[in-house]
């Protein structure tokens, strides 16, 4: 509560030094309650998806007044001011942007019972007063180095990619079955020129991998024809060339969102976020990543301190917090600032319960242009780092490349995040986050430079098996599952004592159907399945287990 009053000093402030200024076009309407609506929180269905409301189903998420939209009432009342262009709407911050000239105009909103502010956030500039854009400080190189060619893993072989994915262990929940099949990402960037006819998003499209598009920016479909960095960073994610090149998400189900417009930067970029992030949490998307950041602007007078870095102030922190309130899991890179005077993460990886990512390189060394922390509230921050010195990407013209920046750390970790999600549905968004910050190389000593450290994917798998496991035996020590069973069924088993275990499946009369032995550790859990048994006459069976001294049958039926 308190960052928000500072967020709303802040821009009033801004708005006292700006709001005679003819040139600020485009202005955020807040409005002091939702007010009359035809929705209401006990019929969700008007207003969110089926696959939305079975997540906050799923993980026990409460609808509140933020998943009601805004009403038609005050809605009505904006358009019918004259002069005044209604652009879009944030749910979730309960305010609209609209463009207009006139002071007059602005005048009338202010004076409405529900207006609570008005304030200026962009203006139309002359974009050839821009000598570069935003990511510049991003570099890529169009000559890669040869690629580290894949002679040992098997099925995939992930040519020039494989040494940004290997440092996770990522190949080890791709080689388990694990490659995002039915995770739902949403991307929000600032375009994907030319993704609908590169080579390397083939499969993307003949899977019917990507869902939907929406530019936030002009309020159009097409996302393909503006900026290429959503599509390098696309390509670490679900790129696909055989034998040279392969995402850490490929068979993950996508958004592509524009958000971003390159050639400015003001304010109004957070709300066209926040906007999209609303849009991709009523879809039901489980995951959001986003390679942008916001802390100076085209006008001075709109740039942050970095006491707003503190996780509650900043348009985009706030919606990415409540994205993940909503059950979405979200990403962010924390920055390219590290080089610089500022330094430190960028608006929304201050965010608490946003997984803000650092960069490295292959080796794991901090790059030196990853942002550092802590959030001015004092969370570690980055939380984690990933490759995003020398990371290898496709470019619009279906090449692979290498390029430096979070931006491409993040959508790299990401990718294996839903992987390891994909094996884990029944864990909720911060209890994955909290298992990948787990697995990371400095979860005991983290620092402000990449967080927790390099996550690993085979122990966070390992972890959230184990946690799984706890979950499924209670306080006992064997349980078998399903039960009935129908031609299948697994036994979880925590020993009791370290050496020979042995099992058997036996029928009322003491006829044992299957049966083995298995060398086991005190207290690490072991899991036995029983296959093919649909043979079986319907009817009560029994599993024996004997480890060291102790003896247990239970029954199970078919």
């Amino acid at each position: 509560m308190r960052g928000m009053i500072k967020f709303n000093c802040l821009l009033a402030v801004i708005f006292f030094c700006v709001k005679a200024n003819a040139q600020y076009t485009r202005h955020i309407i807040q409005f002091s309650y939702k007010g009359p609506s035809k929705h209401s929180l006990s019929a969700p269905s008007t207003y969110l998806s089926e696959r939305a409301i079975k997540r906050r189903s799923k993980y026990q998420i409460t609808l509140d007044s933020t998943d009601l939209p805004i009403s038609d009432v005050y809605l009505d009342s904006i358009k019918r001011i004259p002069n005044i262009s209604l652009l879009s709407s944030s749910k979730w911050l309960n305010q609209v942007l609209v463009q207009t000239s006139d002071s007059s105009a602005l005048k009338i909103i202010r004076s409405l019972s529900f207006v609570k502010s008005a304030f200026p956030i962009a203006t139309k500039i002359n974009r050839s007063n821009r000598p570069d854009d935003k990511f510049s400080s991003e570099y890529i190189f169009s000559a890669p180095r040869s690629g580290i060619q894949m002679n040992q893993i098997d099925p995939t072989d992930y040519g020039n990619s494989f040494g940004q994915i290997n440092i996770h262990e990522g190949e080890y929940l791709h080689n388990n079955g694990f490659m995002g099949q039915g995770i739902t990402i949403a991307m929000l960037d600032a375009g994907y020129l030319n993704y609908t006819t590169v080579a390397a998003f083939d499969s993307l499209r003949k899977n019917n991998q990507i869902l939907g598009t929406w530019d936030f920016v002009k309020n159009e479909v097409s996302v393909s024809e503006d900026d290429a960095h959503g599509l390098y960073c696309l390509s670490i994610m679900a790129g696909n060339l055989p034998g040279r090149y392969l995402g850490t998400a490929p068979k993950a189900s996508y958004y592509l969102f524009r958000t971003e417009d390159v050639a400015t930067e003001f304010p109004i970029e957070e709300h066209y976020w926040a906007a999209a992030a609303e849009r991709a949490d009523s879809l039901g998307v489980d995951m959001i990543s986003s390679s942008l950041g916001y802390t100076e602007f085209d006008d001075p007078r709109f740039n942050y301190t970095y006491q707003n870095m503190n996780g509650n102030s900043t348009i985009v922190t706030r919606a990415a917090d409540l994205a993940s309130k909503k059950g979405i899991l979200v990403c962010n890179s924390a920055g390219n600032s590290g080089g610089s005077t500022w330094k430190y993460i960028a608006a929304p990886a201050d965010g608490d319960s946003v997984l803000a990512i650092g960069a490295t390189n292959v080796n794991g060394v901090p790059a030196w242009f990853s942002s550092y922390g802590p959030s001015a509230n004092g969370k570690i921050k980055p939380d984690v780092a990933s490759v995003g010195d020398d990371t290898y990407i496709i470019t619009p013209s279906g090449n692979i490349a290498r390029g430096d920046g979070t931006s491409f750390s993040n959508p790299n970790l990401a990718g294996l995040i839903a992987c390891l999600w994909q094996a884990f549905p029944e864990y909720n968004n911060m209890e994955i986050m909290d298992a990948v910050k787990k697995s990371a190389s400095k979860y005991n000593n983290p620092d402000n430079r990449i967080g927790y450290g390099i996550p690993n994917m085979r122990k966070a798998f390992q972890y959230l098996l184990e946690k799984k496991f706890q979950r499924l035996l209670s306080d006992k020590w064997i349980k078998a599952f399903p039960n009935p069973f129908q031609s299948e069924f697994a036994i979880l088993i925590k020993p009791k004592e370290t050496g020979i275990l042995t099992f058997q499946l036996l029928d009322i009369s003491g006829r044992i159907y299957q049966s083995g032995i298995e060398n086991v550790t005190q207290d690490q859990f072991l899991q036995i399945r029983f296959n093919n048994l649909g043979y079986l006459p319907k009817g009560i069976y029994y599993i024996r287990i004997i480890n060291g001294r102790s003896t247990e049958t239970i029954p199970i039926l078919k």
